[in-house]
């Protein structure tokens, strides 16, 4: 996504002190010393046993247009001092970038990307780089769980009115790399080319003076395939009149609200006695891991998911950050650098990573070797791909390629990554 102006520059997508450090450095003579920046989590959010990388396409765009026009220089008279101005004005990103691929799994210290450039280029990318991977890896994370619980049946992600406008389009993206099939959000199908689908809500009911009124004008329109919301007033009655108009060949009726598990087997006998037997059934409501695990048993034949998913489902953040891990030295190489500081000391040295796996190919540990890559079989995979080089974008790909590696990344790991309870991560992170 080459940006010919910037208009749509992502430049001060930044915090203050980026630029005010840059103007340090370059005043001290050190800002192009080269280095190394690691994005990484100490952690994983909630005690869950994996996560999910999302936003490498997006921060791919972020990075190319990351430029300071007169627009963005304009703002920033006052924040540092002329001739930071003149040197943001021709900045151009010019090294390196090595990443996780979207959509694969990640655990404690996975090194998601390694940037290696001068200080002065790297340093100013941190906000924009942990903004989009913390936001888009939390939804992402959530929705896999979401989608491992629901098993072959489809969600489908219906939050954008539960979150920030450009929030749900990335966590539109974000949840189909992680197994949705589908999104409400049609901005994301504009930009993303993320699969849509609705039909109505209540609303419509209640503008027409019956029920089936309102049945009758969808199916009308949209034709029997339709799925027909059939909470508004009295579920049986609904149902009843849903098949009485569109007969058999009904598509779906959805619940909206009530205990979505009785309801399910309730409205599932009554279309068997009806004849509508190939219709299915969609819940919606405030759904998450835990409430979709819960209706395994229910004759539910596919989920709406919206407030708990945007919000990621309770941990709305990643918590990756993003450190300075090796800096050239008098003598020109690479040194390692770290922090010591009491509970959020870093580990210095650039870092490369495969995934260890037994010989039936399930995961056994996340291997991360310091300074130099980790020695594997046949069987490991290389976790880190080349995604800029010499400032290049090379590692864009379609966002279907991301999905099918995600649902393989998942696979792949042992039995105890499908438990939805706090526990230690499913394989250990190993320095080596």
């Amino acid at each position: 996504m080459l940006v010919d102006s910037t208009a749509d520059s992502t430049a001060l997508l930044t915090d203050h002190y980026e630029l005010t450090m840059l103007q340090a450095a370059l005043k001290a003579g050190t800002a192009e010393r080269r280095s190394v920046f690691e994005l990484f989590p100490r952690r994983l959010a909630g005690g869950r046993r994996y996560g999910v990388v999302a936003g490498v396409g997006r921060a791919l765009d972020a990075l190319e247009a990351f430029r300071f026009g007169s627009e963005q220089l304009a703002i920033l008279e006052g924040v540092v001092d002329g001739s930071t101005l003149e040197w943001l004005a021709g900045y151009r990103f010019t090294g390196d970038i090595w990443g996780y691929a979207e959509g694969e799994t990640f655990f404690p210290h996975s090194p998601l990307l390694v940037v290696e450039a001068s200080f002065a280029e790297a340093v100013v990318l941190e906000t924009v780089l942990l903004s989009i991977y913390n936001h888009d890896s939390a939804i992402a994370t959530a929705a896999s769980r979401m989608t491992m619980a629901a098993g072959e049946r489809p969600c489908i992600e219906m939050g954008s009115r539960r979150t920030h406008e450009a929030a749900a389009i990335a966590a539109a993206r974000a949840a189909y790399v992680a197994g949705f099939t589908a999104t409400s959000n049609l901005a994301a199908r504009a930009r993303f080319g993320v699969p849509t689908t609705g039909t109505s809500a209540h609303a419509f009911t209640l503008l027409h003076d019956t029920e089936e009124q309102a049945f009758q004008a969808q199916v009308a329109s949209l034709g029997k395939g339709t799925t027909l919301l059939v909470d508004t007033y009295d579920i049986a009655e609904a149902v009843a009149k849903a098949v009485d108009i569109a007969g058999p060949e009904l598509g779906a009726v959805r619940i909206d609200s009530g205990d979505l598990g009785l309801l399910a087997h309730d409205v599932r006998r009554q279309l068997d006695d009806l004849g509508a037997t190939e219709t299915k059934i969609i819940v919606t409501s405030d759904l998450d891991e835990y409430a979709i695990a819960g209706l395994a048993a229910a004759p539910v034949d596919g989920y709406g998911v919206g407030t708990q998913l945007v919000t990621g489902s309770g941990h709305p953040t990643a918590g990756f950050v993003y450190k300075l891990v090796a800096r050239e030295g008098s003598s020109g190489e690479l040194e390692p650098v770290a922090k010591k500081s009491a509970s959020k000391a870093s580990i210095g040295g650039r870092k490369y990573a495969l995934r260890r796996r037994n010989r039936k190919d399930v995961a056994d540990a996340e291997v991360i070797g310091i300074g130099t890559p980790p020695d594997g079989d046949a069987n490991d995979r290389p976790l880190l791909s080349q995604l800029v080089r010499k400032g290049e974008v090379v590692g864009r790909e379609p966002l279907d390629t991301a999905r099918d590696r995600h649902q393989a990344s998942v696979a792949e790991l042992p039995v105890i990554a499908h438990s939805l309870l706090k526990g230690d991560p499913a394989i250990p992170t190993l320095f080596i």
